[in-house]
């Protein structure tokens, strides 16, 4: 009587025993090895020299990756040994090689019944629940549970070992991981995927000193390839380690660059801050992909961050006609073009951004604030109503519907709306500013004042407050105070429309010598500026 064998689904790469294969969705990357395992026959039934010829020829076709044909076989051969622990075992090949992942789990677990110690069914059952732990949220714990049961009777698996410890990392039970490592030999633990298992769970041990050491030594490893690393990075980059994290792919990237590694260093270096180092990686993944969507708006937000908003637009322009149809590239271009005093262009990408998308409130949002300081502001009136329906609890909709109105001067629909706004602390400046605009339009200077002083209390540095406390400061020719205003308002912010208008006023009115000079100032700001709201709104952070 020979030996009874299976079909096992390794772990170990057959071109590379020294590495341990982490399981994968794909089925075609699984490498199939033949593993001789014998059993009692006590265990294995009335095994005969008929039965291991069966046995030998099934295994062929499985590795022919003819499973019809081994499913034929597998039917005839188990009429005739209904309780052949290896027949099941590798039924379950079978139909795991074809994707039947409850017909694969039922049969490995009657051929471990039949013969409780069958290593190789305990294996490929551990296997199956790892390539099936994304479907199946409860995999990966029954995986762990397959490979404790294996350790029970056979402790120096290091398939086992290594699996179990790779699953015990990835649920985030890293000193049980660590523990588990520590039983493979010191050859297996500086095979590259043990290296990057034990760099992650040192990592989320607060052993960084140690992680940055099992990172140096999983990188001179010439057998580590970016799968190794891939896995291992949120663990890293979540417990303190991103430097590590950024060391590994940076490496990578040197030695053999490819769009994944670049763009993930990228994006790494973008949360870490390092927008010069991000730029670069993104650029060098561009590269790769000059007409990726996703790759250019990633580097058009780094530019933007660096204040570049000329290489934003220049990446967003690419994307837009790559994607002419994306909402979200024509509300990034209008968000760039604002930051670029582009108003005309903001206008049309922002409305194009609304027409592809209605029902995105910050669309409707960013649209309305390009619309307020036009000529014709009556457009911004239903694009902020609009805002108003799609967010109703958001106080900002309160303020700039306000705004709206009082800039098409429906004083009466102005007022409740920003007087609502005023009960909000982070709209109440805003609020308070504009009731006290619509006072002293309305003549109510007494109003207007006591309105700006509770903006100003609640926001000190509003330049615009002070610009408008000065002009009415002018009306009531109080000219000590409305200097001290219009001089404040322009401290804070230079090039403030209102304060340099009525502070060129106040020194004509009063022969001031200064009178020439803020008139000069003024006409070059005139010919400079027409978008005084755009920059009040900006001041008082009027955005959602």
């Amino acid at each position: 009587m020979g030996p009874h064998l299976c079909v096992v689904w390794s772990m170990v790469d057959r071109n590379h025993p020294t590495r341990i294969t982490r399981p994968t969705a794909r089925r075609a990357t699984l490498a199939l090895l033949i593993a001789a395992l014998l059993f009692p026959a006590a265990r294995a039934g009335a095994a005969t020299d008929a039965l291991d010829e069966e046995l030998q020829k099934i295994q062929q076709l499985v590795q022919d990756r003819d499973l019809a044909g081994a499913r034929a076989e597998l039917t005839r051969a188990m009429q005739e040994f209904p309780n052949n622990g290896n027949l099941y075992g590798l039924l379950g090949v079978v139909e795991a090689s074809a994707g039947n992942y409850a017909a694969a789990e039922a049969n490995l677990r009657k051929a471990i019944a039949l013969i409780p110690h069958f290593t190789g069914a305990y294996l490929n059952l551990g296997r199956i629940y790892q390539e099936n732990s994304a479907k199946d949220p409860g995999a990966a714990k029954e995986a762990l549970d397959i490979y404790e049961k294996l350790l029970r009777f056979q402790p120096d698996n290091r398939e086992a070992i290594f699996q179990s410890a790779l699953l015990l990392e990835r649920q985030g039970s890293f000193p049980p991981a660590l523990d588990r490592l520590a039983r493979l030999s010191a050859a297996d633990q500086e095979i590259p995927q043990a290296l990057a298992v034990k760099c992650a769970a040192l990592a989320a041990t607060g052993k960084l000193p140690e992680a940055a050491a099992a990172a140096d030594r999983l990188l001179q490893n010439p057998q580590t390839g970016d799968a190794d690393v891939f896995p291992i990075l949120p663990v890293l980059e979540s417990h303190g380690a991103s430097d590590v994290a950024a060391r590994l792919l940076r490496a990578r990237a040197q030695r053999q660059g490819t769009y994944e590694l670049f763009y993930t260093l990228g994006l790494l270096e973008k949360r870490r801050g390092n927008l010069a180092p991000a730029r670069e990686a993104l650029e060098e993944a561009a590269q790769y992909r000059p007409n990726d969507v996703p790759l250019l708006l990633d580097l058009a937000r780094v530019a933007y961050d660096q204040h570049d908003h000329k290489g934003a637009l220049g990446y967003l322009a690419h994307a837009r006609d790559l994607a002419p149809q994306n909402a979200g590239i024509h509300f990034f271009w209008g968000i760039a073009c604002i930051e670029e005093s582009l108003l005309q262009e903001a206008y049309d990408s922002l409305k194009r951004a609304v027409q592809l998308d209605p029902e995105n409130p910050y669309y409707n949002y960013a649209f309305g604030r390009v619309i307020l300081p036009r000529t014709d502001a009556s457009e911004a009136i239903p694009v902020f109503q609009k805002y108003r329906q799609l967010k109703p609890d958001d106080p900002w909709g309160l303020l700039a519907l306000g705004a709206a109105f009082l800039k098409n001067h429906d004083n009466d629909k102005a007022r409740p709306e920003l007087e609502a706004a005023a009960k909000y602390p982070q709209t109440a400046p805003g609020a308070h500013f504009y009731l006290g605009r619509l006072e002293n339009q309305a003549g109510d200077y007494t109003g207007a004042l006591k309105q700006l002083q509770l903006a100003l209390q609640a926001f000190p540095e509003m330049s615009e407050a002070h610009a408008e406390m000065g002009a009415i400061c002018l009306k009531l020719k109080d000219y000590p105070q409305a200097e001290k205003s219009l001089t404040r308002a322009l401290e804070l912010r230079p090039e403030n429309y209102t304060a340099n208008l009525n502070l060129m006023i106040l020194y004509q009115r009063t022969k001031d010598p200064r009178a020439p000079q803020q008139a000069e100032r003024f006409r070059a700001l005139r010919e400079k500026l027409d978008k005084s709201e755009i920059e009040m709104l900006r001041s008082v952070q009027v955005q959602p």
